[in-house]
């Protein structure tokens, strides 16, 4: 039997968002972040698609998805993946780093307590680990200070068996071009790699935009930057405020089918709580999907969905599996026929930014809460 509830992936417009990312940053590289399985849509796939597009740096969450990331490129074809970089963007805890070495995984410094477990480890196992110095430039949440970076890099240079690579810091209002916070955090960053230069030091790969960084502050594709990162913009969705200077189309679609339809007389109240309440008899459709599967809450009366070619509106809470949508005006819709929760439909369009929207959020939170009876179908995947 077919699963009821489908997200298919689009490679070909995954490799084009890409391409264009590339374009738009050259000569800086392009860190593509599969965290989270993808953002739950399936790595394996999506590792493969980029990397044979000319992805060589991947960047991830933790130890468990470095480890499955790197096993996904090691088995391309020679050329494809091998290559290709894993750098963990957060932070590494004592026990992980003696496996992450001996995987040649690279690793984040967010204070010179880690790197000394990452030198003593990579000593014992006679390799050089490559690391990042992650500094905290105004996120708040994990690094090394801005105060104290240059004098940690100077203890962290003395450590054998380490190969300083890059740099990179994180931006918490780069969403909001207005915002006058995210040029100070650049500005700061600069004046770090100033310092750390007059002390000898210079990095390979120095890193500080994210997919909003990219839109909105453009400065942080060029010189010193040397890499970008970018994750929700390879699905071709953007945070809803700020720019959207990147010509990316979705690569996401989400299907469902419908399960029964019936004529409603006027006065019908439907789903729980009641909250809507037929003023006219309506021809209803309960589709099979619901917030189990990634629909929002907040479509109750007042989402869309595609069914037969014409946008249908949500009426009625949406419940665990099922939804309930007016389709007066579909001619001849029947059980079993497709439903479009958002994609593209002839010239009709529903995208997760829409439904990010009407819940007070960005498209991470959309993507990532499709559940896990939903099947990842991947389109154009060699």
């Amino acid at each position: 039997m077919k699963r009821r509830v489908t997200v298919e992936i689009d490679h070909a417009a995954l490799v084009r968002n890409y391409r264009r990312i590339a374009a738009k940053v050259r000569p800086a590289k392009v860190l593509c972040v599969l965290k989270a399985n993808a953002y739950g849509l399936g790595v394996s796939a999506y590792a493969k698609t980029l990397a044979e597009a000319g992805c060589e740096d991947f960047g991830v969450a933790e130890p468990f998805e470095a480890m499955e990331l790197k096993g996904v490129l090691e088995a391309l074809p020679r050329g494809a993946g091998r290559r290709a970089s894993v750098q963990i963007l957060s932070s590494v805890i004592p026990d992980e780093i003696p496996e992450m070495i001996e995987a040649g995984i690279t690793l984040p410094v967010i204070d010179l307590a880690t790197a000394k477990l990452i030198s003593r480890a990579a000593v014992k196992a006679k390799k050089t680990a490559k690391v990042h110095f992650k500094l905290d430039t105004g996120m708040g949440r994990l690094g090394i200070l801005a105060r104290d970076a240059v004098s940690v890099m100077k203890e962290v240079a003395a450590l054998p068996n380490l190969d300083c690579e890059g740099v990179f810091s994180h931006f918490p209002v780069a969403y909001d071009p207005e915002d006058p916070f995210t040029r100070r955090q650049i500005a700061l960053f600069k004046r770090i790699l100033s310092d750390a230069a007059k002390e000898g030091f210079s990095f390979r790969k120095v890193h500080i935009a994210a997919s909003d960084g990219i839109n909105n502050f453009p400065e942080c594709a060029k010189k010193p930057f040397t890499m970008v990162r970018t994750g929700i913009n390879l699905h071709g969705s953007f945070d809803p405020c700020g720019r959207k200077a990147l010509k990316v189309e979705p690569v996401l679609t989400l299907k469902t089918r419908v399960v029964q339809v019936r004529d409603l007389p006027a006065g019908t109240t439907l789903g729980y709580g009641r909250t809507w309440c037929l003023k006219e008899p309506t021809r209803v459709a309960t589709i099979s999907a619901g917030y189990a599967d990634g629909l929002p809450l907040a479509l109750t009366n007042r989402g869309r969905v595609i069914i037969g070619g014409r946008l249908c509106p949500v009426i009625g809470r949406i419940s665990m599996d099922y939804a309930t949508v007016d389709v007066s005006e579909v001619k001849n819709v029947a059980p079993g026929d497709e439903v479009i929760c958002f994609g593209k439909s002839g010239r009709l369009s529903i995208t997760p930014d829409d439904w990010a929207a009407l819940k007070g959020t960005h498209a991470y939170d959309i993507i990532c809460s499709l559940g896990s009876r939903v099947e990842r179908t991947n389109k154009g995947v060699k």
